[in-house]
């Protein structure tokens, strides 16, 4: 069993305190344990009376940050413009990687989250101060929910206004917004690579080298797992890298030839 069923199954006593939420949350984590869901959706129910929006900030483990907050925020994303999909389910799984057996227990908080009247923003805070050295997690975490919102059809503008939000309270610039607004913004053949970097075109050498090295802490794979970055986001960090290093080579030819 990987991350998301230990994680939400350890953490429903946070959710709802008192008696009827540790009993809720020792069953639900045997159950994550044995990888047995399925007898304990009935008991979930009962145990989320409690206003989710103080989860996150009762959460102490980066992998439960990310796993509650993704969930909350994909949630009332789905919701935000009428009635949540099964597309927009199916995609929230595949690009999150959640495990089969933990499906049940991941859907019944998802289910809580759309249907709590409290904000998202608690949850966007929460990931943006627990991944602050970590920009690539929340780039690409706006780049899954844009890609939820595009599940069951064009983007519209109440997804537009809500996912905007979200990469305000992330703290992303404009360029990370429009890479995980469009996966293929700025890739292929032509790409700049002073745009890369996030650099212009005329910065001094030793200004790019400087910029290379913080990119390559900021997205080598091996710094990310250190951090405690979800495994589901490794690869493309892998991939990240590879164009980095592309583009400072391409500079330094460049600049030197």
């Amino acid at each position: 069993m990987g991350m998301w069923g230990k994680v939400i199954g350890g953490t429903v006593g946070l959710m709802v305190g008192g008696p009827v939420g540790a009993i809720a949350g020792i069953m639900l984590g045997h159950a994550a344990d044995r990888g047995d869901f399925g007898t304990v959706g009935t008991h979930l129910r009962r145990a989320l009376p409690l206003d989710s929006a103080r989860l996150a900030a009762l959460v102490g483990r980066r992998d439960q940050v990310f796993a509650i907050s993704v969930t909350v925020l994909a949630a009332k994303l789905a919701k935000c413009d009428g009635p949540v999909t099964r597309a927009e389910i199916d995609a929230f799984r595949r690009y999150f990687r959640i495990e089969a057996a933990a499906v049940p227990t991941i859907g019944h908080l998802f289910d809580h989250a759309r249907e709590d009247a409290a904000g998202f923003e608690p949850y966007a805070r929460q990931l943006a101060a627990t991944f602050a050295d970590n920009r690539v997690t929340l780039e690409q975490v706006l780049g899954a929910l844009y890609g939820i919102a595009r599940a069951d059809g064009p983007i519209n503008r109440l997804e537009t206004d809500f996912l905007g939000k979200i990469g305000l309270i992330l703290g992303l610039t404009q360029m990370e917004q429009a890479r995980a607004a469009n996966p293929s913004f700025s890739t292929g053949q032509d790409e700049d690579p002073y745009s890369v970097l996030g650099l212009p075109p005329g910065t001094a050498l030793n200004t790019i080298r400087a910029r290379w090295k913080q990119l390559m802490r900021e997205n080598h794979p091996d710094q990310l797992a250190s951090r405690g970055v979800p495994a589901e986001f490794i690869t493309r960090a892998t991939e990240r890298v590879a164009r980095i290093n592309a583009a400072y080579d391409q500079i330094k030819r460049d600049l030197t030839s």
